[in-house]
């Protein structure tokens, strides 16, 4: 009696695996079937010569396995297939292979019988195995789930509490980290201090997944890290280490500690400027800053106020130097062909796409837009999107306004000097260092703005020290828990107390210049900037709300107050 299989068990496989499939599935299906017919045949042959069955069980044992049937079988066993022989039999063929199967499997054979309904006639079409490997299993079980049955508990927001997040003290090298200071598209900045002299610090922490993001980026990071080193100025910040985490793929650039920038002071003002005498002593220092630079043949190309840091000393730092570049030592001028700076900030020349522009003149022209934005809180061109912006600067039609040449006329025509459309006509650092303006100082009319609190510390505290202190001393206080109300209710009470504070300062700046006599400057000034930043009074309320909310998400959801025994922490 002969079993045949008309079509090799594996037929095609999928892919690049078609080969392996028909050749290492079929041969083995085809061993399966060989071997069951010869064992079908043995045990037959011994259950009619040995009735008992004792002699063929015990000859069976005695029977060393078959190699290639052992290899087979661990073949088979690190597979997941379904398995369907094609047979010719007939109907009594199949009946007549039952009856000895089943005589072998009482002469103690281990003979099985494959069931007639899985077995396919050649006139049936053939199936084929489906290989399947762990992942796709995995895959496969993701995807068969029974949504029907799967069951989610509903938690109330009110429900949830929120825990403040514990300080754990985090070391980079030598450098304890603190609290963030800014976040940007490269990555954030965090304070620190370092562990050996307890210098304050700054790290910029940059991943290059980010920087691959940007154009330029990883180009822009070397060449500003190639710069700095070479970089010694108390006008320019100052890079102290570089560390770099390979495992991480992040770079830390370690600097020195800035409390604050001039542009979020002019942010944190209703009328978005700060008074032309204190613009006067910043704009002196940029100057002295820029001589340096361009006594190093280094072209900043991004001067603007995101950029212009202070020390504790209030002394004006300038940063950033992604997108700067320096001249060859022996380059004949100060020839640039690319320019990547801040739209609002760059010059007609590159606005208009030129090819090759003067680089010390760029710097210039940022410095002029600079200082005006910083006195009076406007920007000299301004559009609705960054294409009609760039199409109104590369006119350069500008003309100082009447309402600047009340306010200050040498203040209005050096900075009609610093905007010349032409490069050629445009002033220099020498020209401007013998401008009456800069010369001689504007008159005091009031205090100073001040630099704002950070996350509520009027005075900027160092954000290590609770790290240092949680570390060595721990805390003793109890964990103090919020619910999503009381969150709110202190959002909205901190909104409200930002927005009286701001009234409160329109209102005596009203009353003050109501019932007060200024000269014309002063109220020329106040004049254009009630027609400048009238439409933005309620932004500085907006602001502050907004960051306030974004604090208070970082807080984390430690436990529920049902204590659901399916709900996991979130």
């Amino acid at each position: 009696m002969q079993c045949s299989s008309s079509r090799p068990v594996g037929g095609e496989a999928d892919g690049g695996a078609e080969e392996e499939g028909a050749g290492g599935a079929g041969a083995t299906g085809q061993m399966t079937v060989t071997t069951m017919e010869a064992q079908v045949k043995a045990a037959h042959h011994h259950h009619l010569h040995h009735p008992t069955g004792g002699g063929a069980q015990h000859k069976v044992e005695e029977e060393e396995p078959d190699p290639v049937e052992d290899e087979m079988t661990v073949l088979l066993a690190n597979k997941n297939f379904h398995y369907d022989v094609a047979s010719d039999l007939d109907d009594d063929a199949f009946v007549e292979l039952k009856e000895d199967t089943a005589q072998a499997d009482d002469a103690g054979a281990g003979i099985g019988f494959y069931n007639p309904d899985e077995l396919l006639l050649d006139d049936q079409p053939h199936p084929q195995v489906t290989w399947l490997d762990d992942d796709e299993i995995e895959t496969l079980d993701r995807v068969t789930l029974d949504m029907g049955n799967m069951f989610f508990n509903r938690v109330d927001s009110q429900d949830i509490i929120y825990q403040q997040k514990k300080k754990s003290i985090k070391m980079v090298g030598k450098y304890i980290m603190g609290d963030v200071l800014g976040e940007g598209s490269y990555g954030k900045v965090k304070e620190a201090m370092n562990s050996e002299n307890l210098c304050r610090l700054a790290v910029k922490i940059l991943t290059k997944r980010k920087l691959r993001r940007i154009p330029n980026g990883e180009q822009n990071v070397t060449r500003e890290i190639a710069l700095l080193k070479q970089l010694k100025h108390r006008h320019v910040v100052e890079l102290v280490d570089v560390l770099y985490n390979e495992e991480k793929q992040k770079m830390y650039l370690v600097m020195e500690y800035c409390v604050g920038g001039l542009q979020e002071m002019i942010d944190y003002q209703p009328d978005k400027r700060m008074p032309l005498f204190q613009a006067h002593g910043y704009f002196k220092q940029l100057v002295d800053g820029l001589e340096y630079l361009h006594s190093c043949r280094v072209i900043h190309k991004d001067i603007k106020p995101g950029n212009l840091l202070l020390s504790l000393d209030q002394t004006l730092r300038i940063s950033d130097f992604g997108v700067a570049e320096q001249l060859d030592l022996f380059a004949p001028d100060d020839t640039c062909t690319t320019g990547q700076g801040s739209p609002a900030f760059q010059p007609p020349e590159i606005a208009n796409g030129h090819e090759t522009f003067a680089g010390f003149k760029v710097d210039i022209w940022s410095s002029g837009v600079t200082l005006y934005n910083l006195a009076t809180g406007q920007y000299p061109f301004e559009g609705d999107n960054i294409y009609r912006l760039l199409e109104n600067i590369g006119r350069g039609q500008w003309e100082a306004p009447a309402w600047l040449y009340e306010m200050d006329a040498d203040f209005a025509n050096l900075i009609l000097g610093m905007l010349q459309a032409d490069p050629s006509k445009r002033l220099s650092l020498q020209e401007i260092r013998h401008d009456t303006w800069f010369r001689s100082a504007p008159v005091k009319t009031g205090p100073p703005i001040p630099i704002p609190p950070l996350k509520g510390d009027k005075y900027r505290n160092s954000t290590v020290i609770p790290y240092l202190e949680a570390y060595h001393y721990g805390t003793q206080e109890e964990d103090v828990y919020f619910t999503e109300h009381d969150v709110n209710q202190e959002l909205a009470r901190q909104a409200a107390a930002a927005a009286s504070e701001i009234r409160a300062k329109q209102s005596a700046a009203a009353l003050a210049a109501c019932h007060a006599y200024e000269p014309p400057s002063t109220s020329a000034a106040a004049a254009a900037n009630s027609l400048g930043n009238g439409s933005r009074e309620e932004a500085p309320v907006k602001k502050k709300g907004s960051a306030l909310k974004r604090r208070a998400k970082k807080l984390t959801s430690c436990i529920s107050v049902r204590k659901l025994s399916h709900c996991r922490t979130s």
